[in-house]
């Protein structure tokens, strides 16, 4: 069985992020009999100018996307693909937009526990914001997230409390926009190949078979 590595920035503020992870999840699945998957969650902030205390959410993307109705008619849209793949997305619930540097802190903490943990975290931070409409910013809410996934509680308040790896996390979005990434979902598939958007299930299931056929062709080369 072939492994591959997939490297998924994103922003979990993203609704596209959210239907792009769901398609992913449906591909691996698709696969999983042949392809073995690894995935590891990179950093990506759609908005990093908002304050840590967050905007008024429909305000700013009323503005963003030139006003109620042309939001609501991007919702509606994404709606009916997030039904497509379980998504129970509630727009309407999202009061406030996070700054979402602490959000990405967690991720990272998470991945250093397992690739499970982070995928916990991950899962449990889209469900928050786009089915719940929790605060990603409130620290409360972060850590309730953290502990459903597993994680130590009083740990994670603790680093969530000072500065650690905020200038790492800074850096890594920075190292990630000089490759080219520009938007998100954007998926590195085993540092070669690049995925931009959320593709549908089958192009995202077929590009895995392809890739894992071609390391087979490779490795059976070298024997």
């Amino acid at each position: 069985m072939q492994r591959i590595t997939i490297d998924l920035v994103s922003d979990v503020v993203c609704p596209w992020c959210y239907v792009g992870k769901a398609r992913l999840d449906l591909a691996i699945a698709e696969v999983q009999d042949t392809v073995s998957i690894d995935v590891n969650w990179r950093p990506y902030r759609l908005n990093p100018d908002y304050p840590p205390e967050g905007v008024d959410q429909q305000a700013e993307l009323a503005k963003k996307f030139g006003g109620k109705e042309n939001l609501e008619r991007g919702h509606q849209q994404l709606a009916e693909l997030g039904r497509e793949v379980g998504i129970a997305f509630n727009f309407e619930a999202i009061k406030i937009g996070p700054n979402t540097l602490d959000a990405h802190r967690l991720i990272h903490w998470a991945g250093l526990e397992s690739r499970e943990a982070q995928g916990a975290v991950v899962s449990g931070l889209f469900k928050a914001f786009f089915e719940d409409g929790r605060n990603l910013g409130d620290h409360a809410v972060l850590l309730d997230i953290t502990e459903k996934a597993g994680l130590d509680r009083k740990v994670m308040q603790a680093l969530l409390a000072g500065d650690a790896d905020k200038d790492m996390v800074i850096d890594e979005i920075d190292a990630a926009q000089k490759m080219g990434v520009n938007g998100v979902p954007f998926f590195i598939i085993d540092q070669k190949y690049a995925v931009s958007g959320a593709q549908p299930t089958d192009v995202l299931a077929n590009a895995l078979r392809d890739i894992a056929a071609e390391k087979a062709v490779e490795q059976s080369k070298l024997n």
